[in-house]
């Protein structure tokens, strides 16, 4: 592809953005490359602290992980499903603790509608199983869980608190967060399955269906990040919850996954809880405000003889007197 400088003089663009400035003949991808790296080096190892901030989250999600595994394996799945949705209340718990946010009491009852509607449709796609396993450890399973959901809520709302508290973008972000959980994540894959590996080779049994699945998992992280950095982790908490009333619809065409009650109830708690998350605050105070003027006027009784007090009008300054009101209170 052909680009025109400033000068007019024409050079071969590569896929990296080069300004008009310094567009000059002769340039090649090779040069984006290499500006590539030396950006790469500059946000990665010269501003190395900003970096090691990311490797907090990274180690507490793969924590994590493997506490979901701990979880799900000591818990039935219907169990493991109900309370597993305590990191929606974790979430906003870090999110008041360490980001100083302040959540009325309407957004913390939506809050808790949103926890009972996701446990309900998560139990319900879960069934209720088979006999629990004689190798299940039910108090580990409950501690682990309990743990993933708090590592989950700090480690959210710390990726956020740096999101939003320094200039770098959410791609360099997402690249130092990726440093980190690769890694680790080839330290445990050597761990686990390096012999294997060694045999097979590194992507053996990655087929096209495993690459899709990568990549919609990639373009989730990358939006989940963008989410995180304009809206918050407790709106993403709210977007995740729907995202499973939505897919689970969805089954009922794909799948041929049956409606019944019990969803109809968890899909319109998830639903409400939305709703009422998302109205404003002075909405509640309208509202009431609203309702209390529709039931009228409150009678307020007087000492005997004493005349009542003038009030003065909702709509306009004048004041409103009873029939009885002697003319002399009367102030015009």
């Amino acid at each position: 592809m052909a680009a025109v400088g400033v000068g007019g003089s024409t050079a071969a663009a590569g896929p990296g953005v080069v300004s008009a400035g310094t567009l000059e003949p002769g340039t090649t991808s090779a040069g984006n490359v290499k500006h590539l790296v030396l950006f790469l080096h500059e946000a990665v190892l010269v501003q190395y602290v900003d970096t090691l901030k990311l490797a907090v989250p990274s180690l507490i999600y793969t924590l994590q992980n493997n506490l979901q595994y701990v979880a799900i394996s000591n818990l039935p799945a219907a169990t493991f499903q109900v309370t597993y949705q305590l990191k929606i209340l974790t979430t906003a718990l870090f999110s008041v603790l360490m980001l100083n946010r302040s959540l009325s009491r309407l957004q913390w009852a939506s809050l808790l509608l949103l926890f009972t509607g996701v446990a309900i449709v998560q139990a319900q796609q879960a069934g209720g199983g088979g006999p629990r396993p004689l190798d299940q450890n039910p108090g580990a399973g409950l501690a682990a869980v309990v743990a993933s959901c708090l590592s989950s809520g700090f480690a959210g709302v710390y990726f956020e608190k740096i999101l939003k508290g320094s200039s770098g973008s959410v791609w360099l972000r997402n690249l130092q967060l990726g440093l980190f959980g690769t890694a680790l994540g080839l330290v445990g894959l050597w761990w686990a399955e390096g012999t294997a590996v060694a045999r097979r080779g590194f992507f053996f049994g990655y087929t096209p269906a495993v690459w899709g699945v990568v990549l919609n998992q990639a373009f989730g992280g990358l939006l989940v990040a963008v989410v995180v950095k304009y809206a918050d982790n407790i709106l993403k908490g709210f977007a995740t919850s729907l995202s499973i009333v939505l897919s689970t619809v969805a089954s009922i065409r794909l799948f041929g996954f049956h409606l019944d009650p019990l969803f109809a109830l968890g899909a319109g708690l998830v639903i409400g809880a939305v709703y009422l998350y998302s109205l404003p605050r002075g909405a509640v105070k309208a509202i009431a405000s609203t309702s209390a003027s529709a039931s009228g006027p409150c009678i307020h009784q007087q000492p005997p003889g004493q005349p009542p007090p003038p009030q003065l009008s909702s709509h306009r300054g004048d004041l409103i007197t009873e029939p009885f009101l002697p003319k002399s209170v009367l102030v015009k």
